[in-house]
């Protein structure tokens, strides 16, 4: 059987390919190739160049065109006898085993898709037994419709073709089970395996969390590298793995926090993503029942980012289908030291844009919307990081007086200080 979880990385040469069509514009779709761009940089994968064709939809067959198609094959062959040729191409959204089966076999290097690339990554980045299985599920339930190209060898025979002038071995003579059936089996047997395992560890995990005693629970969501990490570094005075790349958090992981009187559970959870795998989302429900089970969820965005908006979108429609809509929860606009606006020229008529929007009014906008609910910070700066630890303060206490209103530990600040 095939090994899945990578332990080394090798820089491979890659190239991308997407699609524009009428739901997904050329903007978008350069949009999403700069982040399937940073996906191939974290996996470990430099890309030279870009592909995208202008269609009403993806071919059934090969994705894209016959044409783009034999674009992309006579631009490998242009680059076989450079010192770095080209060994994978990447595409923007799932393929199905037919075009992966079909692409390969014009192109003849590897062929990954936006799906196998984040499971490549995951694998990578897997640390904890917990990772590793919902990962290798994650994979398994990936492979199993595309069998047939993964192997080479699935029309073998195990077995005979019957007594008589059968061929087959001693003992193994009768109707047979071809290698694909079998490979089919095992995985299916393997997945039942996993699945037990993470029941096991779910029942675990729900254990501790009974434990962890009577104390709100703080939950930091967003889009994958808004900056989660470092800011339960700051928050815990932890050491979480904080990296700029993607999924560089896969383990939920809890910390006690004490802001002035007031202790309090904090969980940093794995970053969501545009055109995230269904496989994943289901793998991943052990760990992502921390989010199910919070108080109050913190939405980390980076402010930064060009499309940040689409990016709150995803991280609200993905909690949505977690049934975590109606939590209470506050939007946190990090990396506003790495904001960057693009001042109008004064006779420039044309209506501003996103791009011409300064801080300050992007704040006002913002503010008036959501009130104290939404604060800008710079993390890595540590800017307003005590304005955040204030309005935290005072939400956790609010829902802690809620929810234990005969508690053992909070007290008045301004009582404690007068029996001093």
């Amino acid at each position: 059987m095939k090994e899945f979880i990578i332990s080394e990385v090798k820089t491979e040469t890659a190239i991308l390919v997407g699609l524009i069509t009428k739901e997904q514009d050329e903007a978008k779709t350069k949009e999403y190739l700069d982040e399937l761009e940073f996906l191939a940089d974290t996996a470990g994968a430099t890309t030279v160049k870009r592909f995208t064709q202008r269609v009403n939809g993806p071919s059934a067959v090969t994705y894209v065109g016959k044409g783009k198609l034999e674009e992309i094959r006579e631009y490998i062959k242009l680059k076989e006898d450079e010192d770095d040729p080209i060994r994978m191409v990447i595409f923007d959204d799932e393929l199905s085993a037919k075009q992966m089966r079909n692409i390969e076999q014009e192109l003849g290097v590897k062929i990954l898709d936006r799906t196998s690339l984040i499971l490549d990554i995951f694998a990578m980045r897997a640390q904890t037994a917990n990772a590793k299985t919902q990962v290798e599920l994650a994979q398994y339930r990936y492979m199993l419709p595309r069998l047939q190209r993964l192997w080479t060898h699935l029309e073998r025979q195990g077995g005979g073709s019957g007594s008589g002038g059968g061929k087959g071995s001693v003992g193994l003579r009768g109707p047979g089970e071809t290698q694909l059936e079998m490979d089919r089996r095992i995985i299916l047997q393997r997945m039942s395996l996993l699945k037990q395992r993470l029941t096991e560890i779910d029942k675990q995990k729900a254990t501790q969390r009974k434990n962890r005693g009577r104390l709100i629970r703080v939950v930091l969501v967003g889009y994958t590298n808004v900056g989660k990490s470092t800011i339960m570094n700051l928050l815990a005075k932890s050491e979480v793995f904080a990296e700029n790349k993607l999924f560089a958090t896969l383990d939920t992981t809890v910390r006690k926090v004490v802001v002035e009187n007031l202790p309090f559970l904090l969980a940093d959870t794995v970053g969501f993503i545009r055109k995230l795998p269904t496989d994943l989302v289901e793998s991943f429900k052990s760990t992502l029942d921390e989010v199910r089970e919070a108080d109050l969820l913190v939405h980390v965005v980076d402010i930064s980012h060009p499309d940040f908006e689409e990016q709150i979108q995803v991280v609200n429609q993905t909690l949505a289908e977690l049934g975590c809509a109606d939590k209470p929860s506050m939007i946190i606009f990090n990396k506003i030291d790495n904001y960057h606006w693009v001042e109008k020229e004064v006779d420039d008529l044309t209506p501003a844009t996103k791009e011409n929007i300064t801080l300050e009014e992007l704040k006002k906008t913002w503010m008036a919307k959501e009130h104290d609910n939404c604060l800008f910070i710079s993390a890595k700066q540590k800017e307003n990081i005590e304005e955040f630890r204030e309005v935290l303060y005072k939400k956790v206490r609010e829902l802690h007086v809620q929810k234990y209103p005969y508690n053992d530990f909070l007290y008045n600040i301004e009582e404690q200080e007068t029996i001093d």
